[in-house]
Order: structure tokens, then C-alpha cells, then sequence
């Protein structure tokens, strides 16, 4: 018996079912996976509230491991038995079991468990474009990430203070500063959208940043933009607060010649190559010790709803999984 969670329209946490399916032969190319724990991502929640469109009716998550029970024709390298990770499309990773690319699975190291690998790949391969591609962060880099203290800035501000930067962390509460100062945040405040750059200006002694991380949206936008240098960097990486508002070209002009960017994982991994590559250097930031897995809450299958509702309204800590 396979259980699996599918949504027939968008909305609230309500909309997601739990349903029982049957196990399939995987085809050439997949593997049949069965899941020990699922991944709770943002993307997930815009995905079932419609602020991301994906085609209904659908499953939904893109973040599990578990191991391999079944390989189809023309699968090489994996096999059954082993302990696989995957951080990518098709929907569907909340379920029991499941048909998934092969190679688009991660093997994983016998010493990550199955749990940690489900809070990890999504956000770590995440934090490995934002840091490494979206903008080369180095010695010196001035930056500031908002959510200092959720799940992927437990994953972020680690691996940017290893690279050498100064890091600003932005929580939306008090009650999350000491959280974001032990993840290594230089300085943290919270969240006030009429006075956040002034302090920006004040902590970075007129300087302001190189780049701003901003998965807020809305109701940080300007700040955002006004905590940047000349030729500064706003990287738009989510929407919790809804989407960004438009802005005129000329307004980027007049605040310094500055950049935005709006980056995704799926361009981030197109390839297999790329991918792998990325997933591999998350692996090895573990084993050495840059970052580590951090599972706030584990949630069964059939509380998908309640995960959800947990992460939209703020009240999770850290990275989120669901267990079958």
C-alpha cells in the first residue's frame, strides 16, 4: 500500500488529501523509492497556495530519500538497496513510495541519515548557487540574508561566514536573534521595513552590502534595495510576504547602477552533470563541518496540512520533514 498526498485546486493547507495509491514497475530511466522522510520546502507552500502555478490535479514536494526498491531498463549506477537522496522535480516526493529518475538521485554516505538527507539537499544546494553562483561571495563580501534563523539560513550564514564574509542576519522577531547569532550572524536585527537600511548604513559604517538574500518579497523590497552599495546585488529568492512589486528600470539607475536577480533551483540544476556536482559539494560541506542538518520538527504523512500551516505562518525553526 502506498499513501501519497494530492491536491485537486489551490488554496489552504485544507486542500491536501491523503490518498492511497498502488506500487509501480519503474520504466526505463527510474527507480521504484521507497521514502523514509520528505522534505518541507517554502516553494511547497506557494505551490499550494497557487502563487507558483503547477498543473492540477498533482502531487506535490520535490525533496525526499529513502532507498532504492526497484530499477527499471537502462539504469546505471544505482542500485537496489541503495541509500538515495534527491532535491529536484517531478512533483511528488509527498508519499510512501515512488517512481523517480535515477539519475537525478544522490547517493548518500552511509554516516547521513535518511531524515537529515530529506532537511538537507533542497536548502543545500540552494545555499551552493546562492553562494558560489548567483554571486561569488568571498573574503570581505558584505551580505545580509533575511530568515537568519529558519532553514535555509542555518544552511546559508555557516557557509557564508566560511567564505569569508561578513554577515548581517535578518529575523522577524526577537525571540530568533539568539538562533541566528549561533548559526555565526555578525550582527542581527529584526525586521522593520522603515528602519532596516539606516541600520544597515549605521552596522556597516556607510558602506552598505554587496548583496542582499531576500526570500520576503513585498514587505521588504525597498529596504532591500536601499541597503545596497552602488552595483549592489538584490537577490529576490522567494515570496513569503507575496510577490515583489514591479519597478522602473530608471529606479535601479537613480539608486546606485544596482542589480536584481531572481534565481531558481531548477535553472541551477538543468543538467544531471550540474546537479550532482552541486549535491556533491553540499556532501562534502557536512563531512567537513561548514554545515549540518538541523530538523526542527518531523510531521507524519497524513499532517501535511499542519506542516504547512506551520511554515506559512511563521512558527517552524528550521528545517521541516515529513515521515510515512
Amino acid at each position: 500500500m502506498v499513501m501519497q498526498i494530492r491536491l485537486q485546486q489551490t488554496g489552504a493547507p485544507t486542500v491536501l488529501h491523503l490518498e492511497q495509491t498502488t506500487a509501480q514497475a519503474p520504466g526505463p530511466g527510474e527507480v521504484w523509492l521507497e521514502q523514509a522522510a520528505i522534505g518541507v520546502n517554502p516553494l511547497d507552500v506557494s505551490q499550494r497556495k497557487g502563487d507558483v502555478p503547477i498543473a492540477l490535479p498533482s502531487g506535490l514536494g520535490l525533496e525526499g530519500a529513502g532507498t532504492v526498491a526497484a530499477i527499471g531498463a537502462q539504469v546505471t549506477g544505482i542500485n537496489v538497496g541503495d541509500r538515495v537522496g534527491y532535491a529536484t522535480g517531478p512533483l511528488g516526493a509527498y508519499a510512501s513510495a515512488r517512481l523517480y529518475p535515477a539519475e537525478r538521485l544522490v547517493k548518500l554516505p552511509d554516516n547521513l541519515g535518511l531524515d537529515e538527507a530529506a532537511a538537507l539537499l533542497f536548502k543545500g544546494i540552494t545555499a551552493h548557487y546562492l553562494l558560489h553562483s548567483t554571486y561569488p561571495v568571498g573574503p570581505g563580501t558584505r551580505l545580509m540574508i533575511y530568515g537568519a534563523a529558519g532553514a535555509l539560513g542555518q544552511l546559508l550564514v555557516p557557509w557564508a561566514k566560511h567564505l569569508g564574509a561578513f554577515v548581517i542576519g535578518v529575523v522577524s522577531k526577537p525571540q530568533s536573534v539568539a538562533r541566528a547569532r549561533a548559526s555565526g550572524c555578525d550582527e542581527v536585527l529584526v525586521f522593520d521595513a522603515a528602519t532596516l537600511a539606516a541600520q544597515v548604513l549605521d552596522v556597516t559604517h556607510g558602506q552598505k552590502l554587496d548583496v542582499v538574500y531576500d526570500p520576503i518579497g513585498r514587505v521588504s523590497f525597498e529596504a532591500s534595495l536601499d541597503s545596497l552599495r552602488p552595483r549592489g546585488l538584490l537577490v529576490s529568492c522567494g515570496m513569503a510576504s507575496g510577490a515583489p512589486p514591479a519597478i522602473e528600470l530608471s529606479t535601479l539607475n537613480a539608486k546606485g547602477s544596482l542589480f536584481i536577480t531572481r534565481p531558481s533551483l531548477a535553472a541551477h540544476t538543468a543538467t544531471a552533470g550540474e546537479y550532482q556536482q552541486r549535491a556533491g559539494e553540499v556532501l562534502a560541506a557536512v563531512a567537513t563541518g561548514i554545515i549540518r542538518p538541523q530538523i526542527w520538527k518531523r510531521y507524519a504523512l497524513a499532517d501535511a496540512a499542519m506542516a504547512h500551516d506551520d511554515l506559512q505562518q511563521g512558527r517552524s525553526q528550521g528545517a521541516v520533514i515529513l515521515t510515512p
